[in-house]
């Protein structure tokens, strides 16, 4: 079953191109820190700027360093039916575990449309698939209801990693989803209630920078332990709050950086930090003991 904590773990880049060495650095800091699983060319991966042969190779590359410690995630969902099919395919092929699809951006689909889609992918594939809600990046909702009875529908649809923000929307998926199928946090402000409402792990930016306190707060809840959960979550509460101070993953690069374990690079159309907002992030590492 798809729990736990698992990381949206970044793309390092070195003279623009992926920084093989930092990326293998990245995955045995991860695995040695109790993550659960990795996510691989998420919006935290900078998924929209990698190219087809990039994600083949640095999934690839991935799978084979990870080799079958922890399951490994993909993004492969995109706004266009035929690409999203054929790069789940792709995922499926290659051994990817889960294929974390997201709701098509720009086209402003309807609840119906949504659900057309996802049934488009779940009826031609065989990965078990992630819906990944985010409507604050691509201007769509997919509500309770519709998420409800796709996951009632298709068995291949597993989960969802939920990032709308919206309590009560959570809530009613546990309720009316059976026991197999995983709602995942997708805001790291939010790990706590949402868990809390039921869901069984997380999809973290703030794992790249602390997997072991992420790992354990999401341990703690699966074992209902709030109060405890609670302390590591109020201790996390400014490092989650710098880490979006700009666009994800502008600030998680930059403090990847900060901490020695990649370059500062970031493909346009996203950009580096200036200096001032630098040095608040840097403020908060040191406060956390991280640099």
């Amino acid at each position: 079953m798809l729990q736990g904590s698992y990381v949206a773990l970044v793309t390092p880049f070195k003279n623009n191109e992926i920084d093989y060495t930092a990326l293998e650095k990245l995955i045995e800091f991860q695995i040695a820190n109790h993550t659960d699983g990795i996510l691989f060319c998420g919006t935290t991966g900078e998924s929209p700027a990698l190219a087809g042969d990039e994600k083949e190779r640095l999934v690839n590359y991935g799978i084979k360093k990870v080799a079958k410690k922890i399951p490994v995630m993909m993004g492969t969902g995109s706004n266009n039916l035929h690409h999203t099919i054929s790069a789940t395919l792709q995922a499926q092929d290659w051994g990817v575990d889960h294929a974390l699809v997201i709701t098509p951006y720009y086209n402003k689909p309807t609840q119906n449309g949504l659900y057309q889609y996802f049934k488009a992918v779940a009826e031609n594939t065989n990965i078990p698939i992630v819906i990944y809600n985010v409507p604050g990046r691509t201007g769509v909702n997919i509500n309770a209801e519709t998420t409800i009875k796709l996951a009632n529908e298709f068995k291949n649809i597993v989960g969802i990693k939920e990032a709308s923000g919206n309590l009560d929307q959570v809530s009613r998926i546990v309720k009316y989803t059976d026991s197999n199928f995983s709602v995942m946090s997708g805001e790291d402000a939010l790990n706590l209630p949402i868990m809390s409402c039921g869901a069984k792990g997380v999809i973290s930016v703030t794992a790249n920078i602390l997997p072991k306190k992420v790992s354990q707060l999401v341990s703690l809840s699966l074992q209902h332990k709030y109060s405890q959960a609670l302390k590591i979550h109020l201790e996390l509460l400014e490092l989650n709050s710098i880490l979006f101070l700009e666009s994800n993953p502008i600030p998680v690069k930059e403090a990847l950086h900060l901490m020695n374990m990649i370059k500062r690079v970031i493909r346009l159309p996203l950009c580096n930090m200036d200096q001032e907002k630098i040095e608040m992030l840097k403020q908060v590492l040191i406060n956390y003991k991280i640099v």
